[in-house]
């Protein structure tokens, strides 16, 4: 398919610090430069300059705002369209709403790409200080029909394309010694909503079938600390490794030693990890948050629990572990499943977007 549009903005987080949104927001920019269109960068969590500024709370926030709303109103006076990756919260009111009030004062066409499983709580506190940049943009779309039904409950429309998965990356898995087996893994990072403690509760209890088990948290974040310690409350913490953020390339390595991936979250809309295990033909036990249950099915691409439920949690991993059968079906059917989220489905959807806008 032609690209519609030889030259837009995006507007984004860039890792590192790795992270989904980042990491979507890379993709999508090598995506569409290898499909010919010019694609100019408004990075939204640059490095501070000088550096010892980032470390002043406050002051920080102006020494990268500043700049970053030079560059948009210089950026949306050259293209005709702008691309914001958005989220909720202070990255709303400090990064995606100035882009579409700068790009609509410019006359530069907007396209929302609204992300974050904490949107319907966000709407609900600050949907009147919301609602008149959602009408300045000229498309909002999203990754989930999760979201999509969020933004109607408040009145809005709202396009679903999903996120792409570089499914090539992950379609080799090496073959391992098994020392230490079985190796689960969590690619999530170490804040609240993402729900670790119920995977390190259940750990404890998987470890007690499965003495040679190992943990992998792939992420950071404020509660490391606290994980650490209720690890060696439980008695764990020599079997739970913390290797911090990842780049692509170490991911891809944990997903091929990996067999199973758990997502604990209590708030989600469509992670990533998900997507990517189901890639890498990684078994998955999730927790049934949010936007998971549009993404994953029960007992056909995963096996889903109630949120904070670690006994269950467990009970789901040690059942794949004894029913290879089980183990099989949820490899295949979720290898066939993320073909729908492949570049070329995706490209598709987004350039329907793009030529609907222009």
């Amino acid at each position: 398919m032609a690209a519609p549009i030889k030259k837009l903005a995006l507007v984004g987080p860039l890792p590192p610090p790795y992270g989904g949104m980042a990491n979507q927001t890379k993709q999508l920019v090598q995506r569409l430069r290898e499909d010919g269109i010019d694609v100019e960068i408004v990075q939204s969590n640059r490095a501070y300059w000088p550096s010892w500024i980032g470390k002043i709370p406050v002051i920080r926030a102006g020494f990268r705002l500043l700049p970053y709303l030079a560059t948009l109103w210089q950026v949306t006076g050259r293209t005709p369209l702008i691309h914001i990756m958005a989220n909720s919260g202070w990255s709303w009111h400090l990064f995606a709403a100035p882009a579409v009030w700068i790009a609509s004062m410019r006359g530069c066409k907007v396209i929302l790409n609204y992300r974050g499983g904490e949107a319907e709580a966000f709407f609900s506190r600050s949907f009147k200080w919301v609602s008149p940049t959602l009408n300045r943009c000229h498309q909002i779309i999203v990754p989930s029909l999760f979201l999509q039904k969020v933004f109607y409950r408040f009145g809005e429309t709202a396009v679903v394309v999903p996120n792409p998965v570089d499914l090539g990356r992950f379609s080799f898995r090496h073959q391992r010694k098994q020392e230490a087996w079985p190796n689960l893994i969590i690619c999530r990072n170490l804040e609240p909503i993402y729900g670790i403690p119920t995977a390190l509760r259940a750990f404890a209890l998987i470890l007690q079938r499965y003495p040679t088990a190992r943990l992998w948290i792939a992420g950071s974040g404020p509660q490391k600390g606290e994980l650490e310690a209720l690890a060696k409350q439980l008695g764990v913490a020599e079997k739970v490794v913390f290797t911090g953020r990842l780049p692509p390339e170490r991911i891809v390595e944990l997903y091929q030693q990996a067999d199973i991936l758990l997502n604990p979250s209590e708030v989600d809309n469509a992670p990533n990890c998900l997507l990517e295990a189901m890639a890498a033909g990684v078994p998955i036990v999730s927790t049934d948050a949010g936007g998971v249950t549009y993404l994953v099915e029960h007992e056909k691409t995963a096996l889903l629990v109630s949120t904070g439920e670690f006994e269950a949690m467990a009970a789901a991993v040690l059942r794949i572990l004894s029913e290879p059968a089980l183990q099989e079906s949820l490899k295949k059917q979720g290898m066939q499943y993320v073909q729908n989220h492949d570049w070329e489905v995706i490209r598709e959807k987004l350039f329907n977007c793009y030529r609907a806008v222009l």
